[in-house]
């Protein structure tokens, strides 16, 4: 295999931004690229991807396809994702033709729980305890480590709470093993968590860092409900929160936008709850609070040019709008707020179909 190639030098405005994914994720990215005089093309399984309706050009294929791929990809002068579960071969393949950022090591750590909760032991940061579950052998052991209840967990896939049960207990644990095809797994420990939060922050290809203020996070039936900046982290937690995206993004070699969700302990600890390798939900306040979003920073670094000021100018709610929650999009919009509707065609239950923010004048914690 070739060397994965580097960026010589930052694309210039009318160059094109490839974007794997046309989710909500991929529709932002385009319009942010478009806002820097960017192109983008999008490359996604689904021909009503919402991310079509705003990007220059567009290809359905399968991501396994790595001909079509291979393809796309020529037409890039850089490429990158908007959601992690693309296989990193795909990646991999395309890596010698144009750079791919996040690489693909970032996706192969992050796509695995179990491989991901020992990256971050490594790095030397703190996570809930957890055990590998890879056969029925292993049940007991899992569960003194974690104690009970704990939560069972997919290696891979999964997300807003698919692909993970709650379990007592032995039998529970039997059960939810045999229910995910008794596939290995990952058992977690509960933690008692004072909130959740997050922290969204940026790396470069020469190095350099720029995190955004930390939202205190709500989640309903495992989906974001709400993020708040600022929300109850400290201005020493908030601190930390950074210095723990940027150890984790300088480990990984990392280039673009990236998520940590983390645990607020009652001791003002933080513990890792997992990274999304991508712009993230708890950051969509950015696109109002600050003057540079989550996703233009994402579209500047893997195009090279300089990170953006992640300051913020305004305190932020914002709001999944989730399901049948869509068809009162008129009362939304008469809400003082800025409104963001996916252009998702259909409704369906728990499906994020768009999203809506407050802003309030700028304090500190």
């Amino acid at each position: 295999m070739s060397a994965a190639k580097t960026l010589d030098a930052p694309v210039p405005p009318g160059g094109t931004i490839g974007i794997l994914g046309g989710g909500q994720l991929g529709r932002m990215l385009a319009q942010a690229a478009a806002k820097l005089g960017l192109k983008s093309r999008v490359f996604c399984d689904n021909p009503k991807s919402p991310a079509f309706q705003v990007c220059d050009a567009h290809t359905i294929g399968k991501f396994e396809d790595l001909g079509a791929i291979a393809a796309f990809a020529r037409q890039c002068d850089v490429v990158t994702l908007e959601f992690e579960n693309i296989p990193a071969e795909t990646i991999e393949h395309i890596a010698d033709l144009v750079p791919v950022n996040p690489g693909a090591r970032a996706l192969r750590i992050t796509q695995d729980r179990v491989d991901e909760k020992n990256f971050l032991r490594d790095a030397g940061l703190k996570t809930a305890p957890y055990f590998s579950v890879t056969s029925d052998d292993y049940f007991e052991s899992a569960l003194l480590m974690c104690g009970e209840p704990s939560i069972f967990k997919t290696r891979r896939m999964g997300y807003d709470g698919k692909g993970q049960a709650k379990v007592a207990s032995g039998n529970e644990l039997a059960e939810a093993y045999a229910r995910f095809g008794s596939a290995p797994g990952i058992l977690e420990g509960f933690v008692d968590f004072a909130f959740e939060a997050s922290v969204i922050a940026a790396r470069g290809h020469d190095g350099s860092f720029a995190a955004y203020d930390s939202p205190e996070n709500a989640h309903e039936n495992h989906i974001l409900r709400r993020s708040t900046v600022p929300g109850r982290l400290t201005a020493k937690q908030n601190e930390d929160a950074k210095q723990i995206a940027k150890k984790i993004g300088d480990a990984l070699g990392y280039v673009g936008v990236f998520a940590v969700e983390l645990f607020a302990m009652m001791d003002g600890a933080l513990l890792v709850n997992e990274i999304a390798p991508r712009v993230h939900n708890s950051g969509h306040w950015t696109l109002e609070a600050c003057a540079v979003s989550q996703f233009e920073q994402h579209i500047r670094a893997v195009a090279g040019w300089p990170l953006g000021d992640p300051s913020r100018h305004a305190d932020a709610v914002m709001e999944n709008i989730i399901g049948e929650e869509a068809a009162h999009w008129a009362d939304y919009a008469c809400r003082p707020g800025a409104l963001h509707l996916y252009g998702k065609p259909e409704i369906r239950a728990g499906r994020k179909m768009g999203h809506f923010t407050q802003l309030a004048p700028l304090t500190r914690r």
